[in-house]
């Protein structure tokens, strides 16, 4: 019952902003476990130290399960890292986050963003939209944490619809444009499609959906090319946490 309510809070207040839905902050309190996630969150992170958060949605949530597990404990496991992942967020789930305490009280050295493949789902949100939600995000990152360096991971490609390819194409290309060769002082652009591509294709082999029963279209990233991704933006991050606090 509380979902029409949520909406037309969300619409009221992009129309009021000037913005589209995929640049405010739109919440999913409504759903129970996104609730109690958001909570066992906020509590972790305050548990802190925290010199580390990846923030997105289910590709960053996946290194909480078993066979992942391995991968963010190789990378992370010892550097106060939290996983800010929710499966379904698009940017404006995302930035709701921000803006209710998951980057308050803390001071990480670095963050990771990865968020934006949920815009192009179920809401069908442009590429134009999608790049005002994204750099919204790092805005608020940015303001919030001003001493942490960002990395920020482009869209990651998928097999889902021609459309989707072609706005995940489009927002890869002005997120490089506005963020690549270091634009932004303390943002790493990072294009991470090669890790998915064969012969200039979607491989879905580097994706667990085509493998699941019954298959879905190649969207989540295999434990191996999670890996991949975490090797590639290593140097980065390294660099950022060898900051001195």
């Amino acid at each position: 019952m509380r979902r029409r309510p949520l909406a037309l809070a969300a619409l009221l207040l992009a129309a009021a902003a000037g913005l589209p839905l995929a640049a405010v902050p739109i919440s999913r309190m409504n759903l129970g476990w996104w609730r109690a996630r958001h909570e066992a969150k906020l509590a972790e992170l305050h548990r802190g130290p925290v010199d580390l958060v990846w923030l997105g949605d289910s590709i960053t949530e996946n290194f909480e399960k078993p066979d992942y597990r391995p991968v963010w404990q190789r990378f992370y496991g010892a550097r106060h890292a939290v996983n800010l992942g929710f499966k379904g967020d698009a940017t404006s789930h995302l930035l709701w986050r921000i803006e209710h305490g998951e980057l308050d009280g803390i001071a990480p050295r670095a963050a990771v963003i990865l968020i934006g493949a949920n815009n192009f789902g179920r809401l069908h949100w442009s590429a134009a939209d999608t790049v005002l939600g994204i750099e919204t995000v790092v805005a608020e990152v940015r303001r919030r944490l001003p001493h942490a360096g960002i990395v920020l991971i482009g869209v990651l490609p998928s097999r889902r619809s021609t459309w989707v390819d072609q706005a995940t194409a489009e927002t890869d290309a002005a997120l490089a444009a506005r963020y690549g060769e270091g634009k932004v002082a303390d943002v790493q652009y990072v294009d991470l499609a090669p890790i998915f591509l064969r012969d200039g294709a979607v491989d879905p082999a580097q994706f667990i959906d085509p493998a699941m029963t019954p298959p879905e279209p190649a969207l989540h990233p295999t434990p191996a090319a999670q890996a991949r991704m975490a090797e590639a933006i290593e140097p980065l991050l390294r660099g950022m946490l060898a900051r001195a606090p």
